[in-house]
């Protein structure tokens, strides 16, 4: 049996452990322990194959260690782990007794060994272990990086296959959105209405079908859903339902090359498309102002889906902070023929008219900006509902 004689030699085995996982289709982290330089508990991330969130590497190899020498406690021993340990196995180890922990990857969202927290160091506890972190990291890094962009690629492909891309139309890469924050919601898409014409409309919705109230949540030109993103958690923490599409040509949605698809009436067909398929109910209406005329002639054909109205008046743009999240979706000169369209639409300008058809016969509110603070009055405004 080889002796493994330093921590390295320790990180390589357990490496071997997590690329075993990474095969097996699951996140690939690996473990071992090792007594007097033998390995006595193998163990790999396993928790999809198992159906079990206690399966992470550092507990397998430790629950197999156990059964090796007879013993639930593994007095001098080392559990080399790639990646940083969780505040499970992380206690796990300290009831295990073992003597270190050594492990290769920080994990900054998850880590008790020091990156969120340190139960290592916690001098209540009756039992403390040595840890030494950072062995062969960048190869551990490597690893999961590697796995999680096949994945990326995997699901995008997945994507594309059930929305194909248009001949005459662009889709801003998910990258150019990837470093945005505050934007945690799993994306909803559809292109098979009969409205979008085999384009992809990305949308939001969150929060419970037979929630009392939905929030129907629009943007104006140049804006997109991400809008919503600080009012959104307070509707949803009421307990009501959220709904924010991107309007064709923008945000996450196609953008069609030509300004030509873009009318008022295509427009109105899509959101009639979305009130139907998502059976939309009792909803309040939340609109930016330079979107009233596309939101007017939608609450008066279905008056019966409306609620009320909440109007306001600020756009991305009005922060300089979210110049960043503005842009996000105009990856080049060549996804901008929306913006063209809807000002040469006039949907930027004097919305007065619109303004005066939405306010008559909804319950209304007005507002100036997309924010928490604003988002907690509506829901009190409109709560009696």
């Amino acid at each position: 049996m080889e002796l493994l004689m330093d921590d390295e030699a320790g990180m390589r085995a357990a490496l071997a452990q997590a690329q075993a996982a990474a095969q097996a289709g699951e996140v690939p982290v690996g473990a071992v322990v090792v007594k007097n330089g033998v390995v006595v508990g193998l163990g790999r991330n396993a928790p999809v194959a198992s159906n079990d969130p206690t399966a992470h590497a550092e507990i397998q190899a430790l629950r197999d260690a156990a059964q090796q020498l007879g013993n639930y406690r593994l007095d001098g021993c080392t559990l080399y782990v790639t990646l940083e340990p969780c505040a499970m196995c992380s206690g796990a180890a300290l009831h295990a007794r073992v003597a270190r922990v050594v492990y290769g990857a920080a994990e900054p969202k998850t880590g008790a060994a020091g990156s969120v927290l340190d139960l290592f160091a916690e001098p209540r506890l009756n039992h403390h272990t040595q840890i030494v972190r950072g062995v062969l990291a960048q190869e551990c890094s490597a690893l999961l990086s590697q796995f999680f962009q096949q994945r990326r690629r995997q699901n995008q492909a997945a994507a594309r296959a059930a929305h194909p891309l248009r001949d005459d139309a662009l889709r801003t890469p998910d990258a150019a959105f990837a470093h945005l924050p505050d934007y945690p919601w799993a994306p909803r898409h559809a292109s098979d209405w009969p409205s979008l014409q085999g384009l992809r409309l990305h949308y939001l919705d969150e929060g419970p079908r037979d929630a009392p109230l939905t929030w129907l949540c629009l943007h104006g030109a140049p804006d997109w859903s991400y809008l919503y993103r600080h009012m959104a958690p307070v509707f949803l923490a009421a307990g009501y339902r959220v709904v924010a599409p991107d309007l064709i040509g923008f945000g996450k949605s196609d953008k069609p090359k030509k300004p030509g698809f873009h009318t008022l009436d295509a427009h109105l067909r899509i959101l009639q498309d979305l009130l139907e398929q998502a059976d939309l109910q009792r909803c309040v209406l939340v609109v930016q102002r330079s979107a009233a005329a596309l939101a007017a002639p939608l609450a008066m054909a279905a008056r019966e889906r409306f609620a009320g109205l909440l109007l306001l008046d600020s756009a991305l743009g009005a922060d300089p902070a979210d110049s960043a999240a503005l842009n996000a979706p105009f990856a080049d000169r060549g996804h901008r023929a929306a913006l063209q369209a809807f000002a040469a639409m006039g949907c930027a300008q004097d919305q007065a008219p619109a303004e005066e058809m939405l306010l008559r016969g909804l319950r209304s509110n007005r507002g100036t900006a997309h924010s928490a603070d604003m988002a907690l009055q509506a829901v009190e405004y409109f709560s009696p509902f």
